[in-house]
């Protein structure tokens, strides 16, 4: 098992239920939830109705983004564990690759934490949020954004790297608010639950300082061709 699979692992089976988490595929369609996998009805429909919108949107991340890197089961219909009725998020998990930054690292962990909250909940969250009819759904009642990276400088059993990891829940009331306009980057921040790991040991309840960054707007991967007929917005 991959360092990245063993931290996906762990992570899911500590804020996500409604699957238990396998390990990473090298490609294809599995960074998708399967309909049998589910643990209720409510997320079983979800799964099967918005089947087509899953598969775009991993596909979508896999030509746009594709220093991020979607891990088997990391996109689907899950229930957070923090809430006690069965409410179903649509949840994206993935792993960043970046270039190391001796500004990052000597960054205090809520520093970094903020940072990555910053550059990618946002527009992952509008990604997630673009089919117009999945928003309006009744039994959709929130998102979760996890983001993993490499913690520089610091090495695992057997010399694996260590990953950080946040994982951002969002009640559809709050995310809509910010899609709409009417929040912005911190406003979200504040109105979401944010868990933090140091490898596999949780940080708890996050507290995050969060800014519109538009990183996203203008990087671009050097070298990077994207499949014909593939265009990004």
């Amino acid at each position: 098992m991959s360092a990245r699979t063993a931290a996906a692992v762990g992570l899911g089976f500590l804020v996500l239920v409604g699957a238990a988490p396998a390990a990473r595929a090298a490609s294809g369609g599995d960074q998708i939830l399967a309909l049998d996998r589910y643990t209720s009805d409510k997320g079983r429909r979800l799964g099967a109705e918005y089947s087509p919108w899953l598969k775009a949107l991993n596909e979508d991340i896999y030509h746009c983004m594709p220093w991020l890197e979607i891990p088997k089961e990391g996109l689907g219909f899950y229930k957070p564990r923090d809430v006690p009725q069965d409410d179903r998020y649509l949840s994206l998990r993935v792993y960043i690759e970046q270039d190391p930054s001796p500004v990052f690292k000597a960054m205090p962990v809520e520093g970094r934490a903020a940072s990555m909250f910053s550059r990618y909940v946002g527009p992952l969250l509008r990604r997630m949020a673009a089919n117009g009819t999945l928003v309006r759904e009744s039994a959709l009642d929130g998102f979760t954004v996890i983001l993993g990276w490499v913690k520089e400088g610091v090495k695992g059993a057997g010399g694996r790297p260590v990953h950080e990891t946040i994982a951002v829940f969002v009640e559809k009331a709050a995310a809509l608010d910010y899609l709409a306009g009417r929040a912005r980057a911190n406003d979200l921040a504040a109105r979401s639950r944010v868990y933090g790991w140091d490898g596999e040991t949780p940080l708890g309840k996050l507290h995050l300082t969060a800014w519109d960054d538009d990183f996203l707007v203008s990087f671009r991967p050097q070298n990077y061709q994207l499949a014909a007929g593939i265009t990004c917005p």
